[in-house]
């Protein structure tokens, strides 16, 4: 599974591109209408898809992607139906990376072993685990080396020089750099800064470093693509989906994938 996140990378490096990397929240509003658009985003140049499940208390969450959550689990979302998700979208798209972003409370309760070997089948290619630190996720790390499964792990403007080497260690597929202390959808920290961070990170691991937290326009995205291996927009997307629906969301997409494409 983490082949696919390799091979998209280097495909990427030898065009001399940037990897977008589009969220969008599982089950919101319901799940017909989020399949849809979790098929449509790879024909609108999303390199790799992070598929967020959502929770109840989402800590790290802004309003716009906590309002999207409420409304899945409204809608009766559960971590089965995530998984079943990604199980129709591989009938009919098997290279496009994806990952299942979220809270560590829904797989713990499913169980490790159980979540990774489910994931695995459904054509998961890792996850984003916010709440669980490098200290507490050894057996869900084995529980994902045992399925080839990749544990991407995130490093942030406090994450500092004797803590950094410790996040990276274990991870696989890429680095993802928060680009702000806060919630998601809040203001980046400006180009800068952005450039010497990711610098920090590729130091310390030799895997790509893509960038979110607060991307939302074009501009910005070419921006941050410049120095980074992919660019992650979430908030953006799941709030233009939410208040424009379908067409507005993969106008949005397509322009902000075009952007860091072409930076």
């Amino acid at each position: 599974m983490t082949n696919r996140i390799t091979q998209t990378f280097k495909a990427l490096a030898s065009l001399n591109s940037t990897a977008f990397v589009g969220y969008m929240m599982g089950g919101d509003p319901d799940r017909t209408q989020s399949q849809k658009l979790l098929n449509a985003l790879p024909d609108a140049g999303v390199d790799i898809i992070e598929l967020g499940m959502p929770f109840t208390d989402p800590a790290a969450d802004g309003p716009t992607i906590e309002d999207a959550g409420l409304r899945s689990l409204k809608a009766g979302t559960s971590l089965s139906t995530i998984l079943d998700m990604v199980r129709d979208f591989r009938k009919t798209n098997v290279t496009t990376p994806l990952i299942i972003m979220g809270y560590c409370n829904p797989v713990h309760h499913m169980g490790y072993s159980a979540f990774a070997k489910a994931a695995s089948e459904a054509g998961v290619d890792g996850a984003i685990i916010v709440d669980l630190p490098p200290e507490e996720d050894s057996e869900l790390r084995a529980a994902f080396e045992a399925h080839d499964l990749a544990l991407i792990r995130l490093a942030t403007p406090t994450t500092d020089a004797a803590r950094l080497p410790k996040v990276v260690a274990g991870t696989k597929g890429f680095v993802y750099y928060v680009s702000m202390t806060g919630i998601t959808g809040s203001a980046m920290t400006k180009g800068g800064a952005i450039k010497d961070q990711v610098a920090a990170v590729r130091k310390a691991s030799s895997l790509p470093v893509v960038v979110g937290f607060g991307v939302k326009t074009p501009e910005r995205a070419t921006e941050i693509a410049r120095d980074a291996d992919g660019v992650v927009v979430g908030s953006a997307i799941v709030q233009t989906f939410h208040e424009h629906g379908h067409d507005a969301a993969i106008a949005l997409v397509r322009s902000l994938a075009e952007a860091t494409h072409n930076a």
